[in-house]
């Protein structure tokens, strides 16, 4: 056992005490309310199971589980065979422009949903920039966006990124020797991605599959602004449709939903981690010397590239050029020539709107020195498992998933509970640290991934020799520790602001009049029918995340592993 690791450190055990006590809370307070009649706070209220029987009878609840659920298997059924082949061609083939393609690709990972959402309404919305002009010329649109299957196939799309990742990055480690045999034994390029190289893999598709279904349990944005038009309503629309269902806050109402939303992404976060557990016993890893293999595409080559453009291009660019558009023209429509209507009246109009300083001046203090600050807490998470040869990492290790597995708007929800509930940090509510804690737990087990994949990277031998020399274990870390992993902070920095930025669900119910970020007042404008203002606010959502993306690309920062 290393001397780096002692079996029982009074200030660790201390640590995972009090990590469980911040992520505990909220989900416990979940639950608590959940088994009340009224609101916690009301005079006289006592436990009861009428909430559950109350939102059990109502078909709209139901019919939401079952979108829900669907929207999740749709998004599957779509995400997972493109990101698949597409990690295969950008890691495995000769495709032209793979170093410029995959940071584009990457761009949806970055982009809030309520901006590309609002992208797609404004470009192939029923009275979109490019319906227009397909209606124009056959007289019909031929699509619907506001179906469940338009909103299903869009979100499934958007959502490729997230499989490509896993996969690519699983690709990367699989020893290319075993492809180039198929390929000498005659088989094609097609036979030996479908046969050899995906199912070396499996373990990354399946752990992609269920984040995928996750994420499909947890949309908010997309079935927002798509799916409520239409009155498809999914589990978190209809949560947040509760607020006020009864003319005051249906709190009791809204847990049980949040119980449930709990009870269906737990037992997949607790899966994605047994599945990366024993990730490493179905692939062949390649060794040092191992080099890429590199297989033609031949007369394939441009139509591959083609498609992936065309992909990228449905995905990126037609939302983000809808934006741009829908920002600087005052209308649009048959016959309307859009040089003619040119106008800058909706940043003008942006800029007069209250709080809109304030809620940018929020939105860039939560993501630089709010990132900056969880990153940190992040780090010391990290460094409390780091070489601890201990029952307890087991238990700090089941705690950093449980954030996970509560979508933004319900953790966003539990931190307001808890700061009611819990007197002494009332004053926080309806601040921007209330929603810089929200955030901070919320993206824990991201951060801690980020930090604890840097610390991985560091042999053993060095911290042992400065403990050896007689360092303390704080100088130790102070002095070796940390100046090694100095560049994996700074990109777990930059990576953490840009998700910062473009977050929304979590600071909805955290909203106040000095609270508000760019995400919620988006959400704020859309229950209003501001899209002027939010097609200029969306324009000023993305310049800050390429920003955010100019400065990771100066420093080099892997947006991948």
């Amino acid at each position: 056992m290393s001397a780096l690791a002692p079996r029982f450190s009074p200030t660790r055990i201390l640590g995972v005490v009090a990590l469980a006590v911040v992520v505990l809370a909220p989900t416990g307070l979940i639950l608590y309310q959940s088994l009340l009649d009224q609101p916690f706070y009301a005079v006289g209220t006592h436990f009861s199971l009428e909430s559950f029987g109350f939102v059990m009878e109502d078909p709209d609840f139901w019919s939401a589980l079952r979108n829900s659920l669907l929207l999740g298997v749709i998004m599957v059924a779509v995400a997972v065979p493109v990101g698949a082949m597409l990690a295969f061609i950008m890691m495995r083939t000769d495709l032209p422009g793979r170093s410029w393609i995959e940071p584009i690709l990457l761009l949806p990972l970055f982009l809030s949903p309520l901006v590309l959402a609002f992208g797609y309404i404004v470009t192939i919305g029923p009275v979109g920039f490019i319906s227009g002009a397909v209606k124009a010329y056959i007289g019909f649109v031929p699509w619907s966006i506001y179906s469940f299957l338009g909103m299903a196939l869009i979100a499934g799309f958007t959502h490729v990124p997230h499989v490509y990742l896993y996969v690519a990055s699983a690709l990367r480690r699989v020893n290319p020797d075993v492809e180039e045999a198929a390929r000498v034994a005659g088989a094609g390029m097609l036979r030996t991605a479908l046969f050899v190289s995906l199912p070396l893999v499996r373990p990354a598709l399946v752990y992609a599959a269920m984040l995928i279904f996750l994420l499909g349990l947890e949309q908010f944005g997309l079935p927002l602004m798509l799916g409520d038009p239409s009155g498809i309503g999914v589990l978190t629309t209809y949560l947040y449709k509760l607020t006020n269902i009864l003319g005051t806050p249906s709190y009791n109402f809204m847990a049980v939903v949040a119980v449930v939303i709990l009870a269906s992404t737990l037992p997949l976060v607790v899966l994605q981690r047994f599945v990366l557990r024993n990730a490493s016993h179905y692939v062949t890893l390649r060794g040092k010397g191992a080099r890429d293999m590199t297989m033609r595409l031949g007369k394939w080559r441009w139509p591959a590239l083609a498609i992936i453009l065309v992909w990228l291009g449905l995905t990126v660019l037609v939302p983000l050029a809808g934006i741009m558009i829908r920002s600087v023209v005052s209308s649009w429509g048959v016959g309307v020539s859009l040089i003619d209507v040119l106008t800058l009246q909706h940043f003008r109009d942006l800029a007069s709107y209250p709080n809109l300083i304030e809620a940018i001046l929020n939105t860039l203090g939560v993501a630089v020195i709010g990132g900056f600050a969880s990153v940190a807490i992040y780090a010391g998470v990290a460094l409390l498992a780091h070489r601890w040869v201990s029952g307890w990492t087991v238990v700090l290790d089941y705690l950093v998933m449980l954030p996970r597995a509560l979508p933004g708007l319900v953790a966003g929800l539990a931190f307001l509970w808890l700061f009611l509930f819990v007197k002494p940090i009332d004053p926080l509510r309806g601040t921007i640290l209330s929603i810089w804690v929200a955030y901070t737990v919320v993206w824990l087990a991201y951060g801690l991934r980020l930090i604890s994949s840097a610390l991985m990277q560091i042999g053993p031998e060095l911290e042992e020799a400065a403990r050896v020399a007689g360092a303390g274990a704080g100088r130790a870390i102070r002095d070796v520790t940390l100046p090694l992993v100095r560049t994996g902070l700074i990109g777990a920095w930059l990576l953490i602001f840009l998700i910062f930025a473009r977050e929304y669900s979590t600071g909805v119910y955290l909203l106040g009049p000095h609270s508000v970020v760019i995400g919620s007042m988006i959400v704020q404008l859309w229950s209003k029918g501001a899209l002027d203002l939010i097609a200029a606010l969306c324009v000023a959502n993305v310049a800050l995340i390429f920003l955010g993306l100019a400065v990771a690309f100066h420093f080099r920062i892997r947006l991948h592993d």
